[in-house]
């Protein structure tokens, strides 16, 4: 089995994976003042709940856009299993085509959850990624990252509401009932979900537009599920989509070096 770990600005996201199946999936939150033993102890409960013996370990890869937390789960990992992880960046072969100003300050998130798209779907595409922030990535039709938008996620934009508006109350991410709220916290509940969705329709027209053709959408992040159902373009939803992207380029990485022996 292969561990596969996902830090985000909010949540880290551990895989276990074998044979390509996803047997566990696991969130922790990010938390920069954690030491690696800590992260040790939080990595062995999740390891204990799913009853994973640490030997059955046999390699771990690591997509991280928070850098002072991936020097603490790298070093909790090679605490627990003794063996060092593969951080996806420079020097990883993915197998995607980045063509940026400049590739290597591309998020590791990004080039993941792309490499995972492009096995399962024929571009070109669009990857949107609904996490702390609302990512989407443009995959042309010969399958190269061609670019894309950041936008302020859902969350980002809830806390703003609630935190600078004093008499603006918190509100839980249930699906509107209508576009016209008849009370405050409709009110803010259409705007912020039906407007992320809207938002997310209209970035896929504009994208498609200078692309010059339609595209396959392809939507992941715990957000997701919660304003995928609300947009009116066809878009896929793929829970898993970063922790499948881990485990094919793990699994290219470690084939690569077995190979050259």
């Amino acid at each position: 089995m292969i561990i596969a770990v996902d830090i985000g600005n909010s949540n880290i996201v551990i895989g276990g994976i074998q044979d390509g199946n996803i047997l566990f999936e696991a969130r922790l939150r990010t938390d920069a003042t954690k030491t690696s033993d800590e992260y040790s102890i939080d990595l062995k409960m999740i390891f204990d709940i799913h009853q994973l013996q640490l030997s059955r370990i046999e390699g771990s890869i690591i997509a991280s856009v928070v850098p002072q937390v991936l020097n603490s789960i790298k070093t909790a990992l090679w605490k627990l299993t003794g063996k060092a992880s593969i951080v996806v960046g420079p020097g990883v072969k993915t197998g995607l085509n980045i063509k940026l100003e400049n590739p290597s300050q591309t998020g590791a998130d990004l080039v993941v959850g792309c490499v995972a798209a492009m096995r399962e779907y024929k571009p070109p595409l669009i990857v949107v990624d609904m996490g702390t922030a609302t990512t989407m990535e443009v995959v042309d039709d010969s399958g190269a990252f061609i670019g894309g938008c950041i936008c302020p996620g859902v969350k980002i934009s809830q806390e703003a509401l609630t935190q600078r508006t004093a008499l603006l109350p918190g509100l839980q991410l249930d699906q509107p009932k209508r576009a016209i709220g008849r009370n405050t916290v409709e009110c803010m509940r259409s705007g912020i979900m039906l407007g992320t969705a809207c938002m997310i329709d209209g970035m896929i027209g504009r994208l498609e537009e200078e692309l010059g053709c339609k595209t396959t959408v392809i939507a992941t992040g715990g957000i997701a599920q919660f304003i995928v159902p609300l947009c009116r373009s066809q878009i896929h939803y793929e829970k898993n989509l970063i922790l499948k992207g881990l485990a094919h380029i793990y699994r290219e990485n470690t084939r690569t070096s077995a190979d050259s022996h």
